[in-house]
């Protein structure tokens, strides 16, 4: 005869969920935490204040205002954010580590979402940044109403413009989860369409309303003080809509659907 053991089985349906601001803080150390993301760090906040500074050499003194340094901070922002937003998803997938991180957290929902808050996170962190050093070159800059005309919206469409840029860089991230296919990717597609678009007469006129590039170019002139119309508003949420929200949508269904290995 033989005797029959019940194996004790470990019950974990009382153990609480991983707490969501846990899942965002480890998503934040995983960026500076790496050789490549605590360089890319460093390169927004370097890369921005040069930027700056040699404007502030190379301008007349009544330009030296803090819209025109707003304005000239968007643009290396403007590459790096996304890069920065492709590296919080694809890192892990590239290092093989992405199996660790749903064996943690099956939800992957959850860390998707947490990405994307650490994502937002970093952005807002440029854009104070460059407030910060824009504000310091106006004052040491001198000119006469150097903060005039600014106000609120002025301010939320900066940031609006850098949220943007890291949450198309995650949509790429999320489709391809591998790195140099994001990067490349991110930077040739929209630089193509704008080719297409400008050198076609019969799409200039719809370039605004599926074109990206040409839909955030009132953003960098609101940056300088200048209002968006209704119209431009409607544009900007268009093409958000066609280059951000849908390749995000299906990203984040390549992620559902992606095999562990």
């Amino acid at each position: 005869m033989s005797a029959t053991t019940s194996v004790p089985a470990l019950d974990v349906s009382g153990t609480p969920r991983v707490p969501f601001t846990r899942l965002v803080g480890v998503e934040i150390r995983k960026m500076y935490d790496t050789r490549a993301g605590l360089w890319l760090l460093g390169m927004i906040v370097g890369i921005t204040a040069a930027i700056m500074v040699v404007f502030f050499f190379v301008a007349d003194a009544p330009d030296r205002i803090f819209a025109n340094f707003i304005g000239i901070a968007a643009t290396p922002q403007g590459f790096l954010l996304p890069v920065l937003g492709i590296l919080l998803v694809t890192s892990e997938w590239g290092q093989r580590t992405a199996m660790v991180t749903f064996a943690l957290e099956p939800s992957r929902t959850r860390v998707i979402l947490a990405k994307v808050v650490a994502a937002l996170i970093f952005g807002l962190a440029a854009f104070v940044a460059a407030l910060v050093v824009a504000a310091l070159c106006t004052l040491v800059g001198g000119a006469d109403g150097g903060f005039s005309d600014l106000s609120a919206s002025v301010f939320l469409l900066f940031l609006a413009l850098q949220l943007l840029t890291v949450l198309q860089g995650m949509a790429y991230g999320l489709i391809f989860l591998n790195t140099p296919a994001a990067i490349v990717t991110f930077f040739v597609l929209p630089i193509a369409s704008s080719i297409v678009f400008s050198l076609v007469p019969a799409l200039r006129d719809s370039a605004a309303w599926f074109d990206l590039g040409t839909a955030q170019q009132p953003l960098f002139e609101a940056s300088a003080g200048l209002d968006l119309t209704g119209e431009q508003y409607g544009q900007l949420a268009t093409t958000a809509l066609i280059w951000i929200v849908l390749p995000f949508v299906l990203g984040w269904f390549r992620v559902m659907r992606a095999e562990l290995k």
